[in-house]
């Protein structure tokens, strides 16, 4: 066993109480995987364990537990499958497939340049598991040749979802940004942004790769890559390899085209346009099965047009090792260290070569030429980047700055943003978020809503697109309060008249409609519609005797239910007239006629004295009939006409 394996603790640890770890398979920036026993299901897995100075991320263990959840939901013969995730203390991990075998980066490592047949086969594999996760709405955002899985038993997979998304700069040594760098498709450096397509155009840099044995970009620093990516076109593969065929170079051209729309949509149309290929040449994806025999891992040609069949692995274990452990990682190593044994003069330069490079990895990385980028700081605390910049050699100093969007104690920015490259003790502008700024508002009461608008708007207050209305003695149109919601909570405060605020606080404006318009005297029917027009509902109506409003019409309307102004939407009754109130006739009968007269003027009603006798004669007859009759209820002021009289 090698002394990395002897030193890493979690070598014979049960993990979660099921997972007996047997050998680290191979270490990344962000996970180490392992190979272990799954003792419940008694079976051989993959366990991925995130890196302990990672678990106090929470952004990347979420995007940890993310590739679980995105590969879980593919079921996909060509997709790496995972069993299981989980935590044990602040140790996060995956449980994965285990499948013995080697990357597409090591059988490129080994063979350089693959054949027309053997890349037809990879690509065939790749992009169907890929379509999967396209139809699944899953974006994988890593594609390179690292994460495509060649089983010995002839199985190709992709594997790594979501992963590569929680990597931050902090976490990414610069390796493996230029791994990364080497696949990024135009839009990822000019916008940020990914989808499908950019998964596209990573396969169509792989399929370059494999077709011509070496990448189309080339630099010594990760943004030269990506400068190219953004404004270079991929030349065609048979530049490079004059045997590939025409319709491969137009495929890698298309996947690679700068512009997102003219690339394929997702893996299943570059899937399909792949196989109207294999059919024109003839070629049919054939199985790939990686050789087990002593002391050496090989892989089949697939050229030949037959399929080999696994031979038995008779590989001795190294002592101290279970046999069962020996897996296709650990030949590869014995392989790789044979292979150097075998000339001492390439031993004696690689290490020459090694010292002068590690002489000016000193002197470009951590010695007196260093430069360092500016790690990412957006969200943090001001003693989070404080720490983060000394951790760098970079010197913090604060600038405090309002912000609407950012709480109250964090960092907005960095000057010189993030990924810039400068000296080490460079100073490093921290912009930290004093929170939303303090402002005065003015009175507001009388000015039009217009107005009000804009002063709210200038001290970036948030007003309410409807304002409130109601009917007021104010002119329409005229405000007549505001109501001031604190953006941090609390009560609600009145700003009609002005008041303190801060910037970010939402208001509401009160507006005048003017004042209701009246319906007392006009007829029930049109004060219920003038009302309605209004926005106000008549619920009801009431009669009233009225000596001043004539019948069937508004003597009053009913006040506001909790008082205030009153607002479209309101409800309300009507008082109407049922006119003046009836009076009973007095009986006159065998009155005098000039005392029955003056007792029906003295009760209300007019009395009609055409025919009568002249008044000087009144005293001397008396009444016997009127009309109408005496007892009857009738309207003040209804003519009585005294229809009988005698001498008496």
């Amino acid at each position: 066993m090698s002394t990395s394996q002897q030193a890493d603790p979690l070598i014979g640890r049960l993990v979660d109480g099921r997972y007996r770890v047997r050998a680290r398979i191979a270490r990344g920036g962000m996970a180490t995987v392992y190979v272990a026993t799954d003792l419940r299901l008694e079976r051989r897995i993959a366990l991925k364990v995130m890196h302990s100075h990672l678990s106090d991320d929470a952004v990347f263990q979420s995007r940890f537990i993310q590739e679980a959840r995105a590969a879980a939901r593919l079921a996909d013969p060509h997709v790496v499958n995972v069993f299981d995730q989980g935590q044990e203390g602040e140790m996060a991990y995956l449980v994965m497939e285990y499948l013995p075998g080697i990357t597409l980066r090591e059988l490129l490592r080994e063979q350089k340049r693959l054949t027309v047949p053997q890349t037809v086969t990879i690509m065939d594999a790749v992009l169907s598991g890929l379509a999967a996760a396209h139809r699944a709405g899953i974006v994988h955002r890593d594609v390179k040749p690292e994460n495509v899985l060649l089983a010995e038993d002839g199985r190709i997979k992709i594997g790594d979802f979501g992963l590569a998304r929680a990597t931050t700069a902090n976490t990414a040594s610069g390796q493996l940004l230029m791994g990364t760098i080497a696949y990024l498709a135009p839009e990822l450096v000019t916008r940020g942004t990914a989808d499908a397509r950019s998964d596209i155009y990573a396969l169509g840099i792989m399929l370059y790769e494999m077709l011509t044995g070496e990448q189309p970009y080339k630099g010594e620093q990760p943004m030269q890559i990506a400068f190219q990516h953004a404004t270079d076109s991929v030349p065609r593969p048979s530049v490079r390899n004059p045997g590939v065929p025409e319709p491969l170079d137009e495929l890698v051209l298309w996947a690679t085209e700068r512009v997102p729309d003219e690339r394929p949509v997702d893996a299943a149309e570059m899937l399909r346009r792949l196989r109207e290929i294999e059919d024109q040449l003839g070629i049919a994806p054939q199985v790939q099965r990686t050789l087990a025999v002593p002391g050496r891992v090989t892989t089949d040609r697939l050229d030949t047009g037959e399929v080999t069949k696994v031979l038995p692995a008779v590989v001795a274990a190294s002592p101290g090792i279970p046999a069962e452990d020996d897996d296709n990682a650990t030949r590869l190593r014995r392989r790789t260290t044979r292979r150097r044994a075998k000339g001492a003069w390439l031993v004696v330069l690689v290490v020459l070569l090694a010292v002068l490079a590690g002489a000016g990895g000193w002197w470009f990385g951590s010695g007196p030429g260093s430069l360092v980028a500016v790690p990412a700081l957006a969200g943090k605390t001001y003693a989070q980047a404080q720490h983060a910049l000394t951790d760098q050699s970079l010197k913090a100093v604060r600038k405090d700055e309002n912000s609407l969007d950012v709480a109250v104690g964090t960092v907005i920015r960095t000057a010189p943003g993030p990924g810039t490259r400068v000296d080490k003790n460079a100073s490093v502008d921290v912009v930290v978020s004093l929170g939303p700024a303090a402002v005065t508002i003015g009175k507001l009461i009388g000015k039009t809503e217009q107005e009000a608008r804009g002063v709210l708007t200038d001290d970036k207050i948030d007003v309410a697109e409807k304002s409130a209305t109601f009917y007021t003695d104010a002119a329409a149109g005229t405000v007549v309060g505001t109501v001031l919601q604190p953006a941090a909570g609390g009560d609600a405060v009145a700003c009609g008249d002005g008041c303190a605020a801060h910037q970010g606080d939402a208001a509401t404006l009160w507006v005048s409609l003017g004042k209701l318009p009246s319906v007392v005297g006009t007829p029930a029917e049109e004060a219920t519609a003038t009302l309605k027009d209004a926005g106000i509902t008549v619920k009801g109506t009431s009669e009233q005797y009225s000596d001043d409003v004539k019948s069937g019409s508004v003597i009053s309307m009913a006040a506001r239910s909790g008082g205030g102004w009153w607002r479209p939407g309101d409800t309300t009754t009507l008082v109407v007239s049922k006119g003046p109130q009836p009076i009973a006739v007095p009986n006159v009968i065998d009155d005098k006629l000039n005392d029955a007269v003056e007792r029906l003027q003295r009760a209300g009603f007019a009395v009609e004295t055409d025919a009568l006798p002249p008044r000087f004669f009144w005293g001397a007859y008396k009444v016997t009939s009127i009309d109408p009759p005496a007892g009857s209820l009738q309207p003040p002021h209804t003519r009585i006409t005294i229809t009988g009289f005698v001498i008496g």
